[in-house]
Protein backbone atom coordinates (compact mmCIF):
# COMPACT_ATOMS: atom_id res chain seq x y z
CA UNK A 1 0.00 0.00 0.00
CA UNK A 2 1.69 3.58 -1.14
CA UNK A 3 2.14 5.61 1.67
CA UNK A 4 3.21 8.72 -0.47
CA UNK A 5 1.34 10.58 -2.70
CA UNK A 6 3.22 12.31 -5.33
CA UNK A 7 1.22 15.19 -7.57
CA UNK A 8 2.96 16.09 -11.02
CA UNK A 9 1.42 18.29 -13.74
CA UNK A 10 1.90 15.96 -16.97
CA UNK A 11 0.10 12.27 -17.11
CA UNK A 12 3.50 11.80 -19.39
CA UNK A 13 5.91 12.09 -16.42
CA UNK A 14 3.52 9.86 -14.37
CA UNK A 15 5.53 6.32 -15.57
CA UNK A 16 8.94 7.81 -15.50
CA UNK A 17 8.41 9.07 -11.72
CA UNK A 18 6.52 6.16 -10.34
CA UNK A 19 9.44 3.67 -11.86
CA UNK A 20 12.42 5.72 -9.63
CA UNK A 21 9.92 6.24 -6.64
CA UNK A 22 8.96 2.25 -6.09
CA UNK A 23 6.04 0.60 -4.08
CA UNK A 24 6.02 3.23 -1.09
CA UNK A 25 4.97 6.08 -3.85
CA UNK A 26 1.40 6.55 -6.43
CA UNK A 27 1.94 9.38 -8.44
CA UNK A 28 -0.60 10.89 -9.67
CA UNK A 29 -1.18 14.04 -12.40
CA UNK A 30 -3.20 16.95 -12.27
CA UNK A 31 -2.85 17.59 -16.08
CA UNK A 32 -1.93 21.23 -15.34
CA UNK A 33 -3.94 23.86 -14.08
CA UNK A 34 -7.02 23.05 -11.55
CA UNK A 35 -8.53 26.47 -11.39
CA UNK A 36 -8.75 29.70 -13.27
CA UNK A 37 -10.67 32.61 -13.15
CA UNK A 38 -14.76 32.05 -14.65
CA UNK A 39 -15.33 32.37 -18.28
CA UNK A 40 -18.53 34.12 -18.03
CA UNK A 41 -17.41 37.00 -14.84
CA UNK A 42 -14.51 39.62 -14.89
CA UNK A 43 -13.60 37.29 -11.36
CA UNK A 44 -11.85 39.89 -9.45
CA UNK A 45 -13.57 41.69 -6.68
CA UNK A 46 -12.35 45.26 -7.24
CA UNK A 47 -14.63 46.46 -4.01
CA UNK A 48 -12.67 44.31 -1.49
CA UNK A 49 -8.86 44.74 -1.95
CA UNK A 50 -8.84 42.97 -5.83
CA UNK A 51 -9.60 39.05 -4.32
CA UNK A 52 -9.63 36.86 -7.03
CA UNK A 53 -12.46 34.28 -7.40
CA UNK A 54 -11.36 30.90 -8.72
CA UNK A 55 -13.45 28.15 -9.83
CA UNK A 56 -12.43 24.66 -10.93
CA UNK A 57 -11.71 24.34 -14.67
CA UNK A 58 -14.30 23.30 -16.82
CA UNK A 59 -13.58 18.75 -17.01
CA UNK A 60 -11.13 19.25 -14.21
CA UNK A 61 -13.98 17.74 -11.90
CA UNK A 62 -12.99 13.85 -12.34
CA UNK A 63 -9.28 14.68 -11.69
CA UNK A 64 -9.82 16.49 -8.60
CA UNK A 65 -12.35 13.73 -7.06
CA UNK A 66 -9.99 11.03 -8.28
CA UNK A 67 -7.00 12.73 -6.71
CA UNK A 68 -8.84 13.59 -3.56
CA UNK A 69 -9.52 9.79 -3.06
CA UNK A 70 -5.79 9.51 -3.49
CA UNK A 71 -4.93 12.07 -1.13
CA UNK A 72 -7.56 10.09 1.69
CA UNK A 73 -5.07 7.24 1.38
CA UNK A 74 -1.81 8.93 1.84
CA UNK A 75 0.44 9.92 5.13
CA UNK A 76 2.63 12.64 3.07
CA UNK A 77 1.42 14.54 -0.06
CA UNK A 78 4.61 16.07 -2.18
CA UNK A 79 3.80 18.58 -4.95
CA UNK A 80 5.63 18.07 -7.72
CA UNK A 81 4.19 20.75 -10.18
CA UNK A 82 7.20 22.44 -12.94
CA UNK A 83 9.88 24.20 -11.17
CA UNK A 84 8.59 27.58 -12.04
CA UNK A 85 6.18 30.19 -10.42
CA UNK A 86 3.17 29.31 -12.77
CA UNK A 87 4.30 25.68 -11.41
CA UNK A 88 4.36 26.88 -7.87
CA UNK A 89 0.83 28.27 -8.20
CA UNK A 90 -0.42 25.37 -9.55
CA UNK A 91 0.63 23.56 -6.66
CA UNK A 92 -0.98 26.32 -4.44
CA UNK A 93 -4.47 25.99 -6.39
CA UNK A 94 -4.21 22.37 -5.73
CA UNK A 95 -3.47 22.79 -1.88
CA UNK A 96 -6.57 25.12 -2.07
CA UNK A 97 -9.26 22.33 -4.27
CA UNK A 98 -8.15 19.73 -2.51
CA UNK A 99 -8.21 21.15 1.15
CA UNK A 100 -4.64 20.30 2.06
CA UNK A 101 -4.30 22.56 4.96
CA UNK A 102 -2.93 20.60 7.66
CA UNK A 103 -1.74 18.00 6.06
CA UNK A 104 1.59 16.90 5.56
CA UNK A 105 2.16 18.41 2.39
CA UNK A 106 5.68 19.10 0.52
CA UNK A 107 6.56 21.31 -2.73
CA UNK A 108 9.52 19.32 -4.14
CA UNK A 109 10.86 20.58 -7.76
CA UNK A 110 13.65 18.95 -10.06
CA UNK A 111 14.94 20.36 -12.90
CA UNK A 112 15.66 17.27 -14.90
CA UNK A 113 13.40 13.94 -14.75
CA UNK A 114 16.29 11.70 -13.49
CA UNK A 115 16.15 9.04 -10.89
CA UNK A 116 19.26 11.26 -8.89
CA UNK A 117 17.37 14.49 -9.30
CA UNK A 118 13.70 13.40 -8.40
CA UNK A 119 15.41 11.31 -5.24
CA UNK A 120 17.39 14.28 -4.33
CA UNK A 121 14.33 16.44 -4.63
CA UNK A 122 12.58 14.30 -1.66
CA UNK A 123 15.34 15.16 0.49
CA UNK A 124 14.72 18.95 0.20
CA UNK A 125 11.16 19.08 0.02
CA UNK A 126 10.13 22.70 1.35
CA UNK A 127 6.95 24.64 1.90
CA UNK A 128 5.23 26.43 -1.36
CA UNK A 129 6.66 29.99 -1.63
CA UNK A 130 3.90 31.99 -1.70
CA UNK A 131 6.49 34.80 -3.40
CA UNK A 132 6.41 33.03 -6.35
CA UNK A 133 2.57 31.91 -6.02
CA UNK A 134 1.26 35.85 -5.26
CA UNK A 135 3.95 36.62 -8.57
CA UNK A 136 1.86 34.78 -10.94
CA UNK A 137 -1.22 35.56 -8.98
CA UNK A 138 -0.63 39.38 -10.16
CA UNK A 139 0.87 38.62 -13.90
CA UNK A 140 -2.60 36.26 -14.15
CA UNK A 141 -4.70 39.67 -12.42
CA UNK A 142 -3.58 42.01 -14.64
CA UNK A 143 -4.01 40.04 -18.30
CA UNK A 144 -7.34 39.65 -16.94
CA UNK A 145 -7.46 43.01 -16.81
CA UNK A 146 -6.25 43.98 -20.06
CA UNK A 147 -8.28 41.09 -21.27
CA UNK A 148 -11.88 41.03 -19.73
CA UNK A 149 -11.78 44.56 -20.27
CA UNK A 150 -10.69 45.54 -23.73
CA UNK A 151 -11.48 42.85 -25.82
CA UNK A 152 -15.08 44.17 -25.27
CA UNK A 153 -14.06 47.10 -26.96
CA UNK A 154 -12.22 45.34 -29.75
CA UNK A 155 -15.40 43.69 -30.39
CA UNK A 156 -17.77 46.85 -30.58
CA UNK A 157 -15.12 48.60 -32.59
CA UNK A 158 -13.67 46.63 -35.11
CA UNK A 159 -15.32 42.95 -34.74
CA UNK A 160 -16.48 40.24 -32.83
CA UNK A 161 -13.81 37.58 -31.30
CA UNK A 162 -10.55 39.75 -30.79
CA UNK A 163 -8.68 39.84 -27.87
CA UNK A 164 -6.41 42.34 -26.35
CA UNK A 165 -3.53 40.77 -24.55
CA UNK A 166 -0.74 42.34 -22.34
CA UNK A 167 2.08 41.11 -23.93
CA UNK A 168 0.26 40.39 -27.08
CA UNK A 169 -0.68 43.81 -27.96
CA UNK A 170 3.18 44.80 -26.91
CA UNK A 171 4.71 42.14 -29.69
CA UNK A 172 1.61 43.28 -32.25
CA UNK A 173 2.85 46.93 -31.55
CA UNK A 174 6.87 46.17 -32.10
CA UNK A 175 5.63 44.06 -35.83
CA UNK A 176 3.85 47.45 -36.43
CA UNK A 177 6.40 49.79 -35.63
CA UNK A 178 9.09 48.04 -37.79
CA UNK A 179 6.62 47.63 -40.66
CA UNK A 180 6.45 51.49 -40.55
CA UNK A 181 10.51 51.73 -40.59
CA UNK A 182 9.97 49.47 -43.47
CA UNK A 183 7.81 51.53 -45.72
CA UNK A 184 9.10 54.85 -44.67
CA UNK A 185 12.95 53.60 -45.77
CA UNK A 186 14.34 55.39 -48.83
CA UNK A 187 17.36 53.41 -50.51
CA UNK A 188 20.65 55.14 -51.04
CA UNK A 189 23.34 54.19 -53.46
CA UNK A 190 26.62 52.65 -52.71
CA UNK A 191 29.23 51.14 -54.47
CA UNK A 192 32.11 48.32 -53.92
CA UNK A 193 35.04 48.44 -55.97
CA UNK A 194 37.03 45.35 -56.00
CA UNK A 195 41.03 44.72 -57.86
CA UNK A 196 42.62 41.88 -59.21
CA UNK A 197 46.39 42.35 -58.41
CA UNK A 198 48.91 40.61 -59.87
CA UNK A 199 51.46 39.29 -57.57
CA UNK A 200 55.62 38.19 -58.86
CA UNK A 201 55.75 34.87 -59.61
CA UNK A 202 51.85 33.66 -58.28
CA UNK A 203 49.17 32.05 -61.02
CA UNK A 204 45.91 33.51 -59.17
CA UNK A 205 45.32 37.21 -58.58
CA UNK A 206 44.56 38.81 -55.29
CA UNK A 207 41.27 40.05 -55.05
CA UNK A 208 41.17 43.36 -52.87
CA UNK A 209 38.91 45.95 -51.61
CA UNK A 210 38.59 49.78 -52.24
CA UNK A 211 39.29 50.90 -48.50
CA UNK A 212 39.66 55.05 -49.49
CA UNK A 213 42.43 57.49 -49.53
CA UNK A 214 45.25 56.16 -47.46
CA UNK A 215 44.03 56.13 -43.55
CA UNK A 216 40.69 57.40 -44.35
CA UNK A 217 37.80 55.28 -45.16
CA UNK A 218 35.54 56.51 -47.67
CA UNK A 219 32.48 55.30 -49.26
CA UNK A 220 31.65 55.46 -52.55
CA UNK A 221 27.94 56.89 -53.63
CA UNK A 222 27.92 57.05 -57.68
CA UNK A 223 28.79 55.53 -60.61
CA UNK A 224 30.78 58.87 -61.16
CA UNK A 225 33.31 58.47 -58.21
CA UNK A 226 34.01 54.80 -59.43
CA UNK A 227 35.26 56.27 -62.73
CA UNK A 228 37.21 58.91 -60.68
CA UNK A 229 39.25 56.31 -58.58
CA UNK A 230 39.68 53.51 -61.44
CA UNK A 231 41.37 56.63 -63.76
CA UNK A 232 43.63 57.36 -60.74
CA UNK A 233 44.83 54.37 -60.33
CA UNK A 234 45.33 53.09 -64.25
CA UNK A 235 48.82 54.36 -64.22
CA UNK A 236 49.70 54.01 -60.39
CA UNK A 237 52.48 52.05 -59.12
CA UNK A 238 50.97 49.56 -56.31
CA UNK A 239 52.98 47.99 -53.50
CA UNK A 240 52.20 46.08 -50.26
CA UNK A 241 52.17 49.31 -47.91
CA UNK A 242 51.65 46.95 -44.54
CA UNK A 243 51.18 42.87 -43.74
CA UNK A 244 49.98 42.04 -39.97
CA UNK A 245 49.78 38.81 -38.92
CA UNK A 246 47.57 38.22 -35.98
CA UNK A 247 45.73 35.51 -33.68
CA UNK A 248 41.92 35.93 -32.53
CA UNK A 249 39.97 33.62 -30.86
CA UNK A 250 36.23 32.77 -31.09
CA UNK A 251 34.24 32.09 -27.62
CA UNK A 252 32.60 28.78 -27.26
CA UNK A 253 28.39 29.71 -27.42
CA UNK A 254 26.85 29.98 -23.67
CA UNK A 255 24.00 26.75 -23.66
CA UNK A 256 20.93 27.38 -24.67
CA UNK A 257 17.85 29.18 -22.72
CA UNK A 258 14.48 29.21 -23.59
CA UNK A 259 14.80 32.07 -26.45
CA UNK A 260 18.11 31.14 -27.39
CA UNK A 261 16.91 27.33 -28.15
CA UNK A 262 13.77 29.12 -29.99
CA UNK A 263 15.98 30.93 -32.01
CA UNK A 264 18.43 28.80 -33.05
CA UNK A 265 15.75 25.85 -34.03
CA UNK A 266 14.22 28.33 -35.99
CA UNK A 267 17.28 28.98 -37.98
CA UNK A 268 18.82 25.84 -38.25
CA UNK A 269 15.95 23.39 -38.28
CA UNK A 270 13.35 25.71 -39.76
CA UNK A 271 10.75 25.11 -36.38
CA UNK A 272 8.57 27.33 -35.51
CA UNK A 273 8.32 28.42 -31.16
CA UNK A 274 5.42 26.57 -30.92
CA UNK A 275 6.95 23.27 -32.34
CA UNK A 276 10.47 23.63 -30.55
CA UNK A 277 8.62 23.93 -27.35
CA UNK A 278 5.77 20.77 -27.45
CA UNK A 279 9.11 18.84 -28.78
CA UNK A 280 11.54 19.95 -25.82
CA UNK A 281 8.24 19.26 -23.70
CA UNK A 282 8.63 15.71 -24.76
CA UNK A 283 11.89 14.99 -24.15
CA UNK A 284 11.88 16.88 -21.15
CA UNK A 285 8.80 14.77 -20.24
CA UNK A 286 10.75 11.37 -21.17
CA UNK A 287 11.00 9.36 -24.02
CA UNK A 288 11.12 5.73 -24.21
CA UNK A 289 14.76 5.02 -24.92
CA UNK A 290 15.21 1.03 -25.91
CA UNK A 291 16.61 -0.88 -22.86
CA UNK A 292 16.51 2.01 -20.36
CA UNK A 293 12.84 2.46 -20.22
CA UNK A 294 11.55 6.28 -20.24
CA UNK A 295 13.61 9.00 -19.07
CA UNK A 296 13.94 12.69 -19.24
CA UNK A 297 16.61 13.32 -22.09
CA UNK A 298 16.96 16.90 -21.51
CA UNK A 299 16.41 19.40 -18.52
CA UNK A 300 13.75 21.59 -17.86
CA UNK A 301 12.78 23.43 -20.77
CA UNK A 302 11.58 27.02 -19.22
CA UNK A 303 14.26 29.10 -18.39
CA UNK A 304 16.16 32.27 -18.57
CA UNK A 305 19.55 31.08 -16.91
CA UNK A 306 22.58 29.67 -18.54
CA UNK A 307 24.01 28.27 -15.16
CA UNK A 308 25.38 24.86 -15.27
CA UNK A 309 25.27 22.94 -12.19
CA UNK A 310 29.09 21.49 -11.00
CA UNK A 311 27.99 17.68 -11.61
CA UNK A 312 27.06 18.46 -15.19
CA UNK A 313 29.98 20.16 -15.84
CA UNK A 314 31.95 17.40 -14.62
CA UNK A 315 30.54 15.07 -16.73
CA UNK A 316 31.21 17.60 -19.55
CA UNK A 317 34.64 17.63 -18.82
CA UNK A 318 35.29 14.25 -18.33
CA UNK A 319 33.44 13.11 -21.90
CA UNK A 320 35.12 15.81 -23.69
CA UNK A 321 38.29 14.68 -22.23
CA UNK A 322 38.17 11.43 -23.27
CA UNK A 323 36.47 11.62 -26.44
CA UNK A 324 38.47 14.82 -28.01
CA UNK A 325 41.50 15.23 -25.95
CA UNK A 326 42.50 17.43 -22.59
CA UNK A 327 43.18 20.21 -25.29
CA UNK A 328 39.32 20.43 -25.67
CA UNK A 329 38.03 20.57 -22.23
CA UNK A 330 37.33 24.47 -21.56
CA UNK A 331 36.26 26.76 -18.76
CA UNK A 332 32.66 27.06 -20.00
CA UNK A 333 31.69 30.54 -21.51
CA UNK A 334 29.93 32.54 -17.95
CA UNK A 335 26.97 35.32 -19.10
CA UNK A 336 27.51 38.71 -17.98
CA UNK A 337 24.52 38.80 -16.02
CA UNK A 338 22.00 42.17 -16.62
CA UNK A 339 18.59 41.65 -15.44
CA UNK A 340 17.60 39.27 -12.39
CA UNK A 341 17.08 35.79 -13.95
CA UNK A 342 14.99 33.34 -12.26
CA UNK A 343 18.41 31.90 -10.92
CA UNK A 344 16.56 28.73 -9.75
CA UNK A 345 16.90 27.14 -12.95
CA UNK A 346 19.97 26.06 -15.06
CA UNK A 347 20.40 26.11 -19.09
CA UNK A 348 18.90 23.76 -21.20
CA UNK A 349 21.20 20.50 -21.16
CA UNK A 350 20.89 16.78 -22.22
CA UNK A 351 20.45 15.18 -18.57
CA UNK A 352 23.23 12.83 -19.61
CA UNK A 353 26.47 13.44 -22.13
CA UNK A 354 27.42 10.04 -22.84
CA UNK A 355 23.68 9.67 -24.27
CA UNK A 356 24.85 11.05 -27.57
CA UNK A 357 22.14 11.85 -30.35
CA UNK A 358 23.23 8.63 -32.71
CA UNK A 359 23.05 6.51 -29.52
CA UNK A 360 19.40 6.96 -29.31
CA UNK A 361 18.21 7.97 -32.88
CA UNK A 362 15.99 4.58 -33.16
CA UNK A 363 13.97 5.40 -29.67
CA UNK A 364 13.06 9.72 -31.19
CA UNK A 365 10.91 10.56 -33.71
CA UNK A 366 12.62 12.61 -37.04
CA UNK A 367 12.22 16.06 -34.89
CA UNK A 368 13.32 14.85 -31.89
CA UNK A 369 16.51 13.54 -33.04
CA UNK A 370 17.26 17.15 -34.41
CA UNK A 371 16.08 19.11 -31.70
CA UNK A 372 18.00 16.86 -29.33
CA UNK A 373 20.83 17.03 -31.30
CA UNK A 374 21.05 20.75 -31.64
CA UNK A 375 20.55 20.78 -27.53
CA UNK A 376 23.54 18.22 -27.19
CA UNK A 377 25.75 19.73 -29.72
CA UNK A 378 25.42 23.32 -28.32
CA UNK A 379 25.79 22.15 -24.55
CA UNK A 380 29.33 20.17 -25.14
CA UNK A 381 30.30 23.29 -27.15
CA UNK A 382 29.85 25.39 -24.42
CA UNK A 383 32.17 23.56 -22.32
CA UNK A 384 34.90 23.42 -24.61
CA UNK A 385 37.81 25.57 -25.45
CA UNK A 386 37.63 28.63 -28.09
CA UNK A 387 38.75 28.13 -31.64
CA UNK A 388 41.76 29.85 -32.66
CA UNK A 389 42.15 31.76 -36.17
CA UNK A 390 45.57 33.19 -37.89
CA UNK A 391 44.97 36.41 -39.62
CA UNK A 392 46.05 38.16 -42.24
CA UNK A 393 45.28 41.44 -43.17
CA UNK A 394 46.98 43.11 -46.07
CA UNK A 395 47.26 46.89 -46.90
CA UNK A 396 47.91 47.86 -50.91
CA UNK A 397 48.65 51.46 -52.11
CA UNK A 398 48.54 53.39 -55.27
CA UNK A 399 48.22 56.72 -56.08
CA UNK A 400 47.06 58.10 -52.80
CA UNK A 401 44.40 55.29 -52.55
CA UNK A 402 44.44 52.27 -50.91
CA UNK A 403 42.80 48.63 -51.38
CA UNK A 404 42.68 45.99 -48.13
CA UNK A 405 42.28 42.17 -47.83
CA UNK A 406 42.04 40.56 -45.30
CA UNK A 407 42.50 36.36 -44.52
CA UNK A 408 41.77 34.15 -41.06
CA UNK A 409 42.36 30.41 -41.13
CA UNK A 410 41.79 28.06 -38.32
CA UNK A 411 44.71 26.72 -36.83
CA UNK A 412 42.72 25.11 -33.92
CA UNK A 413 39.05 24.34 -33.78
CA UNK A 414 38.38 23.93 -30.27
CA UNK A 415 34.20 23.95 -30.05
CA UNK A 416 33.94 24.15 -33.44
CA UNK A 417 34.51 20.21 -33.79
CA UNK A 418 31.12 20.02 -32.30
CA UNK A 419 29.18 23.04 -33.03
CA UNK A 420 29.60 25.53 -35.76
CA UNK A 421 26.74 28.56 -35.61
CA UNK A 422 26.33 29.61 -39.26
CA UNK A 423 28.29 29.55 -42.56
CA UNK A 424 30.66 32.14 -41.11
CA UNK A 425 33.09 29.88 -40.39
CA UNK A 426 32.98 28.44 -43.78
CA UNK A 427 34.09 31.57 -45.21
CA UNK A 428 36.71 32.39 -43.03
CA UNK A 429 38.78 29.73 -43.90
CA UNK A 430 41.24 31.52 -46.97
CA UNK A 431 44.81 31.89 -46.54
CA UNK A 432 47.01 34.35 -49.07
CA UNK A 433 49.43 33.76 -50.65
CA UNK A 434 53.29 33.13 -48.82
CA UNK A 435 55.26 35.52 -51.07
CA UNK A 436 53.33 38.40 -50.23
CA UNK A 437 55.47 40.53 -47.53
CA UNK A 438 55.54 44.62 -47.04
CA UNK A 439 56.82 46.51 -49.87
CA UNK A 440 56.20 43.73 -52.80
CA UNK A 441 55.38 45.31 -55.71
CA UNK A 442 51.80 44.33 -57.43
CA UNK A 443 50.86 45.24 -61.07
CA UNK A 444 46.53 45.85 -61.50
CA UNK A 445 45.03 43.17 -63.66
CA UNK A 446 41.29 44.75 -63.60
CA UNK A 447 38.48 46.24 -61.43
CA UNK A 448 35.48 45.07 -60.63
CA UNK A 449 32.85 48.11 -59.79
CA UNK A 450 29.22 47.11 -58.45
CA UNK A 451 26.00 49.08 -57.69
CA UNK A 452 24.21 48.41 -54.15
CA UNK A 453 21.42 50.20 -52.55
CA UNK A 454 21.56 50.21 -48.60
CA UNK A 455 18.27 47.42 -47.47
CA UNK A 456 15.39 48.58 -45.02
CA UNK A 457 15.75 46.98 -42.03
CA UNK A 458 14.43 43.20 -42.27
CA UNK A 459 11.04 41.56 -41.30
CA UNK A 460 11.14 40.01 -37.91
CA UNK A 461 10.49 36.43 -37.80
CA UNK A 462 9.57 34.43 -34.97
CA UNK A 463 12.79 34.10 -33.78
CA UNK A 464 13.98 37.43 -34.20
CA UNK A 465 10.55 38.69 -32.17
CA UNK A 466 11.80 36.40 -29.49
CA UNK A 467 14.98 38.02 -29.51
CA UNK A 468 13.99 41.43 -29.30
CA UNK A 469 11.32 40.76 -26.94
CA UNK A 470 13.89 38.69 -24.52
CA UNK A 471 16.05 42.37 -24.94
CA UNK A 472 13.75 44.54 -23.71
CA UNK A 473 12.65 42.33 -21.04
CA UNK A 474 9.08 41.71 -22.34
CA UNK A 475 7.07 38.37 -21.39
CA UNK A 476 9.38 35.46 -19.50
CA UNK A 477 10.71 32.17 -21.17
CA UNK A 478 7.14 30.35 -21.04
CA UNK A 479 5.38 33.06 -22.75
CA UNK A 480 7.36 33.60 -26.11
CA UNK A 481 5.37 30.69 -27.53
CA UNK A 482 1.95 31.13 -26.37
CA UNK A 483 2.27 34.94 -27.36
CA UNK A 484 3.28 34.64 -31.33
CA UNK A 485 0.42 31.88 -31.27
CA UNK A 486 -1.93 34.02 -30.48
CA UNK A 487 -1.09 36.90 -32.76
CA UNK A 488 -1.15 34.54 -35.35
CA UNK A 489 -4.34 32.83 -34.51
CA UNK A 490 -5.78 36.33 -34.08
CA UNK A 491 -4.90 36.99 -37.71
CA UNK A 492 -2.95 40.39 -36.44
CA UNK A 493 -0.47 39.21 -38.48
CA UNK A 494 0.62 36.32 -40.93
CA UNK A 495 3.54 34.55 -41.30
CA UNK A 496 4.82 33.75 -45.42
CA UNK A 497 8.54 31.93 -45.90
CA UNK A 498 9.34 32.57 -42.40
CA UNK A 499 8.64 36.70 -42.20
CA UNK A 500 5.56 38.26 -39.98
CA UNK A 501 3.85 40.90 -41.36
CA UNK A 502 0.90 42.59 -40.10
CA UNK A 503 -2.55 42.68 -41.47
CA UNK A 504 -4.95 45.11 -42.07
CA UNK A 505 -6.79 43.91 -39.10
CA UNK A 506 -3.52 43.75 -36.56
CA UNK A 507 -3.50 47.48 -38.14
CA UNK A 508 -6.37 48.67 -36.93
CA UNK A 509 -5.76 46.87 -33.93
CA UNK A 510 -2.63 48.39 -33.17
CA UNK A 511 -3.78 51.81 -33.96
CA UNK A 512 -6.42 51.56 -31.26
CA UNK A 513 -4.46 50.60 -28.98
CA UNK A 514 -1.86 53.12 -29.44
CA UNK A 515 -4.75 55.80 -29.36
CA UNK A 516 -6.69 54.95 -26.54
CA UNK A 517 -4.24 52.71 -24.77
CA UNK A 518 -0.95 54.05 -24.74
CA UNK A 519 0.91 52.87 -21.68
CA UNK A 520 -0.68 48.75 -22.32
CA UNK A 521 1.52 49.06 -25.51
CA UNK A 522 4.33 51.39 -23.98
CA UNK A 523 7.61 49.02 -24.40
CA UNK A 524 9.02 50.71 -21.28
CA UNK A 525 5.85 50.23 -19.20
CA UNK A 526 5.33 46.63 -20.13
CA UNK A 527 8.89 45.78 -19.42
CA UNK A 528 8.76 47.70 -16.25
CA UNK A 529 5.87 45.39 -14.91
CA UNK A 530 7.99 42.12 -15.40
CA UNK A 531 10.69 44.36 -13.28
CA UNK A 532 7.78 44.72 -10.54
CA UNK A 533 6.66 41.05 -10.77
CA UNK A 534 10.25 39.87 -10.50
CA UNK A 535 10.26 42.03 -7.26
CA UNK A 536 7.17 40.10 -5.84
CA UNK A 537 8.35 36.72 -6.76
CA UNK A 538 11.66 38.26 -4.49
CA UNK A 539 9.07 39.48 -1.93
CA UNK A 540 10.50 42.88 -1.99
CA UNK A 541 7.15 44.33 -3.60
CA UNK A 542 3.45 43.46 -2.58
CA UNK A 543 0.96 42.16 -5.63
CA UNK A 544 -1.95 43.38 -4.33
CA UNK A 545 0.41 47.25 -4.78
CA UNK A 546 0.73 46.75 -8.44
CA UNK A 547 -2.97 45.08 -9.33
CA UNK A 548 -4.55 48.12 -7.27
CA UNK A 549 -2.20 50.51 -9.24
CA UNK A 550 -3.12 49.31 -12.36
CA UNK A 551 -6.76 48.90 -12.35
CA UNK A 552 -7.78 52.17 -11.89
CA UNK A 553 -5.81 54.06 -14.83
CA UNK A 554 -7.01 50.47 -17.08
CA UNK A 555 -10.66 51.67 -16.44
CA UNK A 556 -10.28 55.01 -16.52
CA UNK A 557 -8.75 54.57 -20.19
CA UNK A 558 -11.28 52.33 -20.87
CA UNK A 559 -14.44 54.43 -20.41
CA UNK A 560 -12.77 56.94 -22.58
CA UNK A 561 -12.12 54.45 -25.24
CA UNK A 562 -16.07 53.51 -25.28
CA UNK A 563 -16.72 57.35 -25.61
CA UNK A 564 -14.02 58.32 -28.16
CA UNK A 565 -13.57 55.68 -30.35
CA UNK A 566 -14.93 55.49 -33.57
CA UNK A 567 -16.15 52.16 -35.15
Amino acid sequence: MAKYLVIVESPAKVKTIKKFLGANYEVAASNGHVRDFPKSQFGIDVEHDYEPKYITIRGKGDILANLRKEVKKAEKIYLATDPDREGEAISWHLMEALKLSGKKVYRITFNEITKTAVKESLKHAREIDMNLVDAQQARRMLDRMVGYRISPLLWAKVKRGLSAGRVQSVALRIICDREEEINAFIPEEYWTLDAAFQIPGERKPLIAKYYGEQDTKRILKTAAEVEAVKKDCEKAEFQVSDVKKGERIKKAPLPFTTSTLQQEASKVLNFSTQKTMRLAQQLYEGVDIKGNGTVGIITYLRTDSTRVSEEAENMARSYITEKYGEQYAGEGTVKKGGQKIQDAHEAIRPTDVARTPLEIKESLSRDQFRLYQLIWKRFMASRMTPAKYETTSVKIDGNGHRFTVAASKVIFDGFMSVYTMDDEDKAENRTLAKSIDKDTKLSLKEFDGEQHFTQPPAHYTEASLVRTLEELGIGRPSTYAPTITTILARHYVIKENKNLYVTELGEVVNKMMKEAFPTIVDVNFTANMEALLDGVSEGTVDWKTIVSNFYPDLEEAVQNAEKELEE
